[in-house]
This record gives structure tokens, C-alpha cells and sequence, in this order.
């Protein structure tokens, strides 16, 4: 059986695209390790069908973690058998890459964001400059290349003269239930709590609106948007629910009103994305606010599955989720918008396009 690891910096636990890649690559009969790294905060791994590694690493973050990191996968990967290699995004295509031409194998390169145009490393000029140059000798090694939007599909491909794929990261599709309303009507934000994410400017619209927001994840400005809650005197308001299991926030999201999805246009990553959370909405039939960028909004002029605002700022996220808040009827029209949607977005689509990348190398 033909062995693929696949590779990433996080501790495994919350990764649902990559649940979802690895048990689709099991399910097409291959033996598949997932590695990634395990943190001091680490919960234990869930059992799947897919090997699970974690590497323990002495540096947390910044460039020495990197280093360190990308030393112990490749390290790792030299004692271990495999047929394919996969890197998640540059953070471990350096290790990935060395490891895969040492031993005469072929690599895939999946690029869930575009890493050098986040809003933490644009900000950075030395270290921006240090990642476009890993970008550009590492990314035209592999063999193979996808990414989850056209639009970052075109500038991969544009960038690095090879062809990415599309493989966008919805989730599977799942029998229709009729939704259930929790007793408590709330909004939910799910994700990262970082920057460029339009969330400090939620916490202060929340001074004028008159429903409970769930925040679920956690990220650099955790700590920030934790004592903003307090300043603009809304804690009671405001619930931060940390790190969530899939599992646990599949029915978070079930249950909620309404989706937030405001990330700000700080880099051409941002610009560009098309997020899991925004079809997590979709598919649970939860109408969302969402900041008018071209993918979104491509997909939203098909279907009509969210309220689109063109910047995140407060008074524009007030509006929009006041609007819906006293319009029933829109509110209704984009829920039933969103059960359409997810016939045509859904993982069962797309595993076919990400299988073939597969059985075309192996």
C-alpha cells in the first residue's frame, strides 16, 4: 500500500481540512500519516483512521522555531517509509522538499493561504523577504500544487510558473435537518483570533446590539480582544470559548442565528481567501455578515448566502446585523439561499479533484 505523509506546524487536534484530506486519502486506499507538532496546551489526539505524529519542539514561535521545527520533520520523515510527501504551506516545505528529493520521492505542495501576504509577515520587510525567497526556490520542487481559491490559484501560478489546483475547503455534504435554535439566540464567530480578522471593530459595534456573540478559537489577539470586551463594557455580552474540537463546534454553529465572517483586506492572502468558516455557515443554513472580497462575493451573487459589507468597520458590522435582526423575511430568504448553496460547494466535489492530484503521482 502506497504510504503519503502529510505535513503542518499545528497541534493536529482542530485542523478539519486535514481530517477531511487524510480520511479522503484513506478512503482511496492509501496508508496516510498526518504530522504535526505537539504544544505545551495540547489536548490528546483524537483516534482516526489516519496515523497521527507529533513533534515536541523547544522553541514556540518566530524564526528559531522554524528552524528547529523543519530540522526535527526532516529528520523524522528520513527514518520513516513513505511514497509521497505533502506540505501545508511554506512553514514546512523546506523539510518536506529535502526530505522527499533525499530519497527520491515526489512532493505535493498545498497551500491553504498565501503565506508571504498575511498581514504578520507583510508588516515584517526581513522576514517577508526570507519566506518569498523559501517561496520561490521550495514551491517549483513539487511535483504537484493546489490551494483552496481560484484567486490564489491564479497568482500561485502566475508566481511560481507551475500549475495549483483548485481544491476548495467546504465540508461534506450531510443529510438536511431541520434547524434547531438553541434557547439562546447568538452570533458566531469562528476562527482565528488575529489580526486582520475585523474583530476589535465587532467588540465595539457589540456596544449597540442586543445579542450574544460566541467567539470560538483562539490566536494572537486573544489577550486583546479579551480586555477591549471589557473597555467597551460588553463582556456580559461577549463569550470567548477558546479552542473548540470540530466535533463540538459543528453543533455550536448548528445552533447559532448568524455567521460573522469579517476579515479585513490587509495582504493579497486575505484578499484572496475563501475560508472554511464561511462555508461551515453555509452548511450548518446559518446566513452570515461577510466582508465583500472577490471570492466571497463571486460565490454570494450566485446564491445570496450572506449580507456583504464592503469594510469592517463597526458601524458597517451594526447595520448589517441590525438589518437582520429586524428583517425576518431577508433573514429567512438567505437561510433557505444557503441549503442550495451547499449542494452545489460540499466535500464530496471536491475530493474527487483532490484524489485525482494524488493518483496521477503515485
Amino acid at each position: 500500500m502506497k504510504k503519503i505523509v502529510l505535513t503542518v506546524t499545528n497541534d493536529l487536534t482542530y485542523d478539519q481540512r486535514m481530517h477531511k484530506i487524510c480520511t479522503s486519502l484513506v478512503s482511496a486506499n492509501y496508508e496516510v500519516e498526518l504530522v504535526g507538532r505537539e504544544l505545551p496546551h495540547s489536548i490528546p489526539i483524537d483516534e482516526k483512521v489516519f496515523a497521527q505524529t507529533r513533534l515536541r519542539c523547544f522553541f514556540g514561535k518566530g524564526k528559531l522555531f522554524y528552524a528547529e521545527y523543519n530540522l526535527r520533520l526532516f529528520v523524522y520523515l528520513l527514518t520513516q517509509r513513505f511514497d509521497l510527501l505533502c506540505a501545508v504551506d511554506l512553514d514546512t516545505i523546506v523539510a518536506v522538499v529535502l526530505a522527499a528529493k533525499t530519497k527520491r520521492k515526489k512532493v505535493v505542495f498545498d497551500a491553504h493561504e498565501h503565506f508571504t501576504e498575511v498581514p504578520e509577515v507583510i508588516r515584517r520587510p526581513a522576514v517577508q523577504r526570507v519566506w518569498k525567497w523559501i517561496e520561490s526556490v521550495f514551491v517549483p520542487m513539487a511535483d504537484a500544487h493546489y490551494t483552496v481559491s481560484s484567486g490564489l490559484a491564479e497568482i500561485f501560478t502566475r508566481e511560481s510558473r507551475r500549475n495549483f489546483e483548485l481544491v476548495m475547503n467546504v465540508p461534506v455534504l450531510e443529510p438536511r435537518v431541520e434547524k434547531q435554535y438553541s434557547a439562546e439566540k447568538y452570533m458566531l464567530y469562528q476562527g482565528a483570533l488575529n489580526e486582520g480578522r475585523g474583530l476589535e471593530h465587532l467588540l465595539e459595534a457589540m456596544k449597540e446590539i442586543d445579542c450574544p456573540l460566541y467567539l470560538a478559537g483562539e490566536g494572537d489577539f486573544s489577550q486583546k480582544l479579551r480586555q477591549l470586551s471589557v473597555t467597551y463594557g460588553v463582556e456580559h455580552k461577549v463569550k470567548f470559548l477558546g479552542f473548540v474540537k470540530p466535533s463540538d463546534l459543528k453543533k455550536i454553529t448548528a445552533d447559532a442565528w448568524l455567521g460573522l465572517h469579517i476579515s479585513e483586506p490587509l495582504g493579497l492572502s486575505y484578499y484572496y481567501s475563501l475560508g472554511n468558516k464561511f462555508f461551515d455557515y453555509i452548511h450548518a443554513g446559518l446566513p452570515q455578515v461577510c466582508t465583500s472580497m472577490p471570492e466571497y462575493e463571486q460565490i454570494n451573487q450566485k446564491f445570496e448566502v450572506a449580507l456583504m459589507i464592503k469594510t469592517s468597520t463597526s458601524q458597517e458590522i451594526k447595520r448589517a446585523i441590525q438589518r437582520l435582526l429586524t428583517e425576518p423575511m431577508l433573514y429567512e430568504r438567505l437561510r433557505k439561499n444557503c441549503e442550495v448553496c451547499a449542494q452545489h460547494y460540499n466535500w464530496q466535489k471536491e475530493e474527487k479533484k483532490l484524489l485525482n492530484i494524488y493518483e496521477q503521482l503515485l
